[in-house]
Formats: structure tokens, sequence, C-alpha cells
């Protein structure tokens, strides 16, 4: 039964822009509120490596070659975790995944994204 479903991933140019969203369907609202939430990519051979994280409070946290161009935002009505991203680049090129950053739920399929030159 999947707990995170991931949406939006597609094929861009350079410098284009896509919005990724992330729904946790198995989890109750009073759990997915007060949880700090995070998205996740994974090239091909390599680990899953966080990128970003949105606590309960709204506030942000995003690793540095994001900075700037990515922006994390959450919809406690709809359990659903949004990632924008601008001005991507081939090295942003991976599968993206969200989950709960402090008790991780079982991980979704995720949603490809392919960055082209």
């Amino acid at each position: 039964q999947v707990h995170m479903v991931e949406s939006g991933g597609g094929l861009v140019q350079a410098g284009g822009s896509l919005r990724l969203s992330c729904r946790a369907a198995r989890m109750i609202t009073s759990t997915f509120n007060p949880s700090t939430m995070g998205w996740y990519r994974q090239v091909l051979g390599k680990q899953r490596e966080f990128i970003a994280s949105i606590s309960s409070t709204g506030r942000t946290n995003y690793i540095d070659p994001v900075k700037g161009r990515f922006i994390i935002s959450r919809d406690n009505a709809k359990k659903t975790v949004y990632l924008e991203m601008n001005s991507l680049k081939p090295e942003d090129t991976a599968v993206y995944y969200c989950n709960n950053v402090v008790a991780p739920s079982p991980w979704g399929k995720g949603t490809l994204v392919n960055v082209s030159p």
C-alpha cells in the first residue's frame, strides 16, 4: 500500500521549471500536520540525498545547490508537500521523493525529473 505519492516530474530543458507534488496518502492529518516533511532525490547508482524540508510552522531548509532555485511548501488540508523547481540544471536530473524527515514512512515510487542541456 502506497504511503507517499509523488508526481509532477518530466522532461524539461535547462533553465526551465517544474512543480512537484507529494501526497502523504496514508498519514492521518494529526500526524502530517506536526511533521517536518522533506524532499529527497536519487541519481541512478548513487544514494538518496536530502534536498529540502519544511517544518510544521513553515520553517524551511535547503541544501546549498538548490538554494535560491527551489521552494518547498505544504498544504496541510491536502496532506501535500510541494517543490517548485526553477532554473533547472542537468545535474538536477534524478528521481525525487518526499517523506517525513524524523519518522519516515515507506518510500514511494518517486517522480523522475530529467533536465536536458
